[in-house]
This record gives structure tokens, sequence and C-alpha cells, in this order.
């Protein structure tokens, strides 16, 4: 499965084939301006909006069939009396299990964007014996709608149901690509203007259990499509202190997870960034590796991000849900329009996970190429150049490199670029997990809030 034409893993192999391609190289361009907390848009830079639903305004806008708000420190949406029972068969396990549930649709949400692309994330408990699933709905700007759209079944744990997206689903205009609800000709003039979120929570009947809902929204863009984006001037020096794992270290390891290696760069990403905010999966939760392994948390993440349907762990949300779930986190799936705001991030103490793509020419220093590849931006030099912690190393020691910033940017911001034979292949347009704390500092919170993230 992929996201548009990039596997959601490293294909060192299959792309240093086509090592011969050429890339294009953009003329140098103006920094990009300060962002504002609505849309925002650089240079030729993909307009992006994130709409999330975390207060308890937010969640008492929405339609409940069966749920309520609950209050605290971090209001939620939790079953109170289900609106009916299902039988809901796996088709992972092939076991059936009869469900309560409950729903909360949100009100319709009209985009700043007019979108090529949306993409959801949710912020929720599950403990063993509920579920989640999430769905998406869009409205064209003719004023029709797409069908409900399942953007993932979840759970925390993998006892009840497998997590997994769904394939298939398309109305003629659009398709789940994945994690991804996507216009399928960009070129033309289709576009998402509006959309609902529903969230279907699922427990065991006749127990008191309840999935625990504190976030939910999603990320809309309208993303160009180019080969190159404009240079930006660099920003202040910084590198935050993250932990550093390499994936390659765990290859074969676990091939009921995809096997370790090329196929874990998303969890072992979201692994480094989650201890740099001093979070650790306990004893407990490790008891189920083999203890001759190192760094059993990366062996963890891989387990609870792992897409039963994608048959790999690189689902975005999948990966940010694990973050907030386990780790009483704050965790969305966004797109950067410009290095400037990454940069803001760094300079906040938010490290960033980035996904790109890119033949083994066109980033010195990696010793690679990739189809579609995550690794955590950790820092910028005095001279702008990017510091990151790319997985997709031999040793924990060899994970923290240092690319050219006119090179990383380019990779990261493109929506194409060449594969084998000169063929086009696709960029993720500045696709990123943002992970923060329950309680952010200031800066933190300021610099979130101009990416219209509260």
């Amino acid at each position: 499965m992929s996201h548009g034409s990039v596997p959601r893993r490293t294909l060192l192999g299959a792309v240093a084939a086509a090592a011969g391609a050429g890339a294009l190289t953009a003329p140098a361009a103006p920094a990009v301006p300060a962002a504002t907390p609505a849309t925002r848009r650089g240079p030729g830079a993909p307009a992006v909006e994130n709409r999330f639903w975390t207060t308890s305004a937010d969640w008492r806008s929405g339609t409940p069939d069966g749920v309520r708000t609950a209050g605290g420190a971090r209001p939620s949406v939790v079953v109170a009396r289900p609106a009916g029972r299902l039988d809901h068969t796996d088709p992972h396990t092939g076991r059936t299990g009869s469900w309560e549930y409950a729903t909360w649709t949100s009100p319709e949400h009209r985009t700043r964007v007019p979108a090529t692309e949306i993409i959801a994330s949710w912020n929720a408990d599950t403990p063993a014996g509920t579920w989640l699933q999430v769905e998406l709905r869009g409205t064209y700007a003719d004023g029709t709608a797409t069908p409900w759209f399942v953007m993932g079944r979840w759970a925390a744990g993998d006892t009840d149901i497998r997590r997994a997206s769904l394939d298939g689903q398309s109305d003629g205009r659009s398709s789940v690509r994945t994690d991804t609800l996507a216009v399928d000709d960009p070129a033309s003039a289709v576009r998402l203007v509006a959309y609902r979120l529903r969230l279907t929570l699922h427990r065991r009947p006749g127990t008191r259990l309840t999935p625990t809902v504190r976030r939910a929204g999603a990320m809309a863009s309208a993303v160009p499509h180019r080969f190159t984006v404009p240079a930006s001037a660099p920003g202040p020096a910084r590198e935050l202190d993250v932990p550093r794992y390499s994936q390659n270290v765990h290859t074969g390891r676990y091939p009921e997870y995809d096997g370790g290696g090329e196929a874990w760069c998303s969890p072992a990403s979201s692994q480094m960034v989650l201890e740099y905010w001093g979070r650790r999966p306990t004893a407990a939760d490790l008891a189920w590796v083999d203890p001759a392994f190192g760094d059993p948390q990366v062996c963890h993440a891989a387990r609870q991000t792992f897409d039963y349907q994608y048959e790999g762990c690189g689902n975005w949300p999948f990966n940010a849900a694990y973050a907030a779930s386990h780790h009483r986190m704050n965790a969305v799936v966004t797109r950067l329009s410009s290095l400037t705001e990454l940069e803001r991030l760094i300079a906040a103490g938010v490290p960033v996970i980035t996904s790109q793509s890119f033949l083994p020419e066109e980033l010195t220093g990696a010793g690679y190429g990739t189809a579609g590849h995550l690794m955590a931006v950790v820092g910028f030099t005095a001279a702008g150049d990017v510091i990151a912690n790319d997985p997709a190393s031999d040793s924990n020691g060899a994970v923290r490199r240092v690319y050219r910033r006119r090179a990383w940017e380019n990779i990261w911001l493109r929506t194409k670029r060449y594969g084998a034979n000169g063929a086009v292949a696709s960029g993720t347009g500045g696709v990123c997990y943002l992970y923060w704390p329950e309680r952010p500092t200031p800066a933190q919170r300021r610099v979130l809030a101009s990416l219209g993230i509260h």
C-alpha cells in the first residue's frame, strides 16, 4: 500500500537502482514570511489548515448518540449509554465479536483551504475490551459529499481487534490511500471544501468500559505539484538532546510486524521523540520482547503502530495515536509549509518527525535512497543545515546526521521527484508528526497556535 506512489517504508535498494536519474535544482528565493494562525502559505508552498476538537465546547458542538462529554483537565468523549450493538468480524483474525457502540459526529468544518488531501488524527485511550473507528466525510465545491470513509479501526493494543486501515474506498473523485483522503486528480478542479468526522466508540457488551477520545480532527491542504521548492534563509542554531535509535539493528526481528530494518523507520523515530519527552514503555509493556534484543522499546513501538491492512508500521495517524495513548501526550499529523516553520518548533524545544523520499545522490551524506522514509529533525547548525536523527543507520551511534539545508528542504517539501528511468514519483509535501506534552511551555503553545494547533 502507498501514499500516492510512495510506500510508507524505506526502500533503499529499489531507489538505489534509480541512481542514474536526475533532479531539478531550484533558484534561491526569499525567506518564507511568518506564519499566521489560520491558513498558512509560503511562496509556492502548500496551503495548510488544522482543525482539532479538544475542548468541552468543541465536544458539545458535535452530535452525540450514546456518548457524553467528560470534563476535567483534558475534556473528552466517552460512552454514556450505548446507541446499539453490532457484530464485527475482524478480517485479519476471522473472529466475530459482539460490541456495544456509541457515536460522536463533528459539525461540518468549512476549510479555508480548498483541499486536495485531508489527513485525520486522534488521541484516545482504548483499554482492553474497547476500540475506536474514525470516519471522515468530505464535501466538494459543488455541494455533493463523499461517503463516510473509514480512516482507521484502531485500538492501542492488539488483543480485541487488529488495528487497520481499509483498502478500496473511493467515490470516483477521491480515494483513501491508507491514511489519507486524496483527490484522485489534483490537477483537476475537484476540491474538498468541508468535512465532518465521525467517531464510533466500541466496548464489550454489559461492561462499563469505554474508549476516551481527547482529540480528534484533521489537516486539510492544497498540495502543489512541484519538483523544487523555494529556498529559505537560515534561522537560529539549536540542537535538542533527542535519544538515538537505529532501525537497522532490528533487521529480521518480528516478521509479523514487518521484520525490523528498513520497515521500522516510523516507530524508531516515534520512540526517539517520545523518550526526548521522558516517555518510555514500562517493564510490563516490554515483557513480551525477546530479552536478547537490544532497544526493546523500538520493537514495542513497531508492534503498537503496526497496520494489519497496510502490513507495515508507517501509518501516519497510527504513530500519532500510539504516542498519545501510551504516553499521555498530544500528537497530530500535519504538514508544514516551510523549513522556517520547522525551525520555530525546534527553537521552542519541539522535535519534528518528517516524511520524505529521495534518490541517493539527492541527499549528500545519507548513503542511501528511499521511496518513503521517516526521520526526526532535532536541530539546525549555525549555517542552517539540518541535524537529523536518521534511523536508517547501522548503529545508534551513527544516527545523528547533518544534511545540507537546501537539499534536505527540497526532498521534504516537494511533491514530485524523479524515480527509476526518469519516471515521476511522489513526495509528501512537508508531512510530519508533532508530539508535545500535556502541559507545553508558553513558547511551545505559541508556536503550535501559529500552526493552528491547540
